[in-house]
Formats: structure tokens, sequence, C-alpha cells
């Protein structure tokens, strides 16, 4: 499972899964390049990071403006390294919450397509080439149990979400002869700051559709995106985790 001598890449990292995903890449051997446009809570991270006895760097990017994410790479390749590992896991609906489709605004559902799928892309395409050239990679999608579930007021999360795994299978295959794998992992419920901004009740009512009994953890997301990441499945490409708690089964 060592991952040590390898760049992992995490976006979103200030906090939540993102911050999870970061600290267990780096427990992994990892060094790791932290993407997110919050610069205290990325700091943050990376102090975590560091505990970890690993090398980090932050880097301040805006993932809606292409050129803010080329920068970033090129600055993480620079002080880094080449990128073995990409967590895409930035992401989320649209500020201020969801709302029903006709009053959602075409900004919102640009932002929010833009953020939870296009980004990805945006990130995919500045390491894929230096993976096929080594024949080595890991690309990790965070998508969502809503690509499955669907939610009033979130069709433009869901609709990206569901794109996130179209884009999953078919760079999957395009990169499978060059041994670089791309799977994706489908959180459900998951205690990150993102619930901060639901009612109480509605959080309540979704926990109660768990069979679990409880909601998950940003810990048991980051153990799915490590063995995904890891030498042990580089048979595994294409393919999506559900981590919900059995949520998705009923």
């Amino acid at each position: 499972m060592s991952l040590s001598g390898k760049i992992a890449v995490v976006t979103g990292s200030a906090s939540g899964i993102g911050r999870a995903s970061a600290i267990r890449l780096a427990q992994d051997g990892a060094d790791i390049g932290l993407i997110d446009i919050d610069q205290d809570g990325m700091a943050e991270t990376a102090e975590l990071v560091k505990a970890e006895g690993r090398k980090v760097l932050s880097v301040v990017t805006d993932l809606l403006d292409r050129d803010s994410v080329s920068a970033a790479f090129e600055q993480i390749k620079r002080d880094l390294g080449e990128v073995d590992v990409l967590h895409n896991n930035a992401g989320g609906g649209a500020r201020g919450g969801g709302r029903s489709f006709p009053k959602a605004s075409v900004e919102q559902w640009d932002d929010v397509v833009n953020l939870n799928l296009r980004a990805a892309a945006d990130c995919a395409r500045e390491v894929v080439t230096g993976m096929k050239e080594r024949r080595w990679g890991r690309i990790i999608n965070t998508s969502s149990e809503q690509a499955f579930k669907g939610g009033p007021g979130f069709t433009d999360y869901s609709a990206a979400k569901s794109g996130l795994l179209g884009f999953t299978r078919s760079l999957g295959l395009e990169l499978a002869r060059y041994q670089v794998t791309v799977n994706a992992v489908c959180p459900g419920i998951i205690r990150t700051p993102i619930l901060d901004k639901l009612p109480q009740d509605r959080i309540e009512a979704s926990i109660k559709e768990v069979p679990m009994g409880r909601m998950g953890e940003p810990e048991e997301i980051a153990h799915v995106v490590s063995f995904l990441a890891s030498p042990g499945a580089s048979y595994v490409t294409g393919a999506y985790i559900m981590a919900t708690g059995g949520r998705t089964l009923h």
C-alpha cells in the first residue's frame, strides 16, 4: 500500500474529505500538493500533513479559472515533482444552498457544473501526459450518492456528479493501456462543514435513511481513496465505490 516516493495532489483540501484524504495519503508515504481557494483552511491541513513527516505545498487556486489551475500544477511540478496521484475532491452545491430547477439561474448551473465536473477534467488534463509517459498514475474522483438518488433542489449538482462518473469510466478506458487507473468514490452523508448549511431536520431525516444509522466520517472516505491510490488497486479502473452506509441500497 506504500506511496513512498510518489506525489499526490488533493483538490478541495481545506477541510472535510479533502483534508482527511491528504493526511491519509501522507500516512501512506506520499508528498502532498494541496489545492483550494480557502487559504486558512488549507494552511491547517498543511500543518497536519507536515506532522506525518511528508513534504507539502499549498497553492491557493480558483478551480473555476483555468489559468489558475494551470499555474497551480506548474508550481506543484516545479516544487514537488511530477504528479502520480490526483484526487479530484473539490465540489459542492450552489452557494447559499440548492434551489428548485425553475429558480436556479444559468449562472448557478454554470458554477455548480464547472466546479464539480469541468474542474476535475481540467486538473486531470494537467497530469495525464506525465502519467502516460511513466506508465503509472492514479486519478480518483469524488462523485456522490446524489449521482444515483437525485434530490429536489439539486438538479445541477446531481447532473454534474453523474457526469463525473461518465468521465471516470471513459477516461479509465482511455488510459488503461498505459496502466493509469481512473476511479471514483461516491460518498453518502458525511460529517463535513457543508452540513452546516443544511437545516438540522433535513440532516436527521437523511440519517434515518442510512441502514447503519449514522453519518459517515471523512476518514472513512479517505480510506477508500487510499486504496484506489495504492499499488494494490492496479487492476481496478473505471469503477466507482459507494460509501453511503447502505443508503443507496433501498
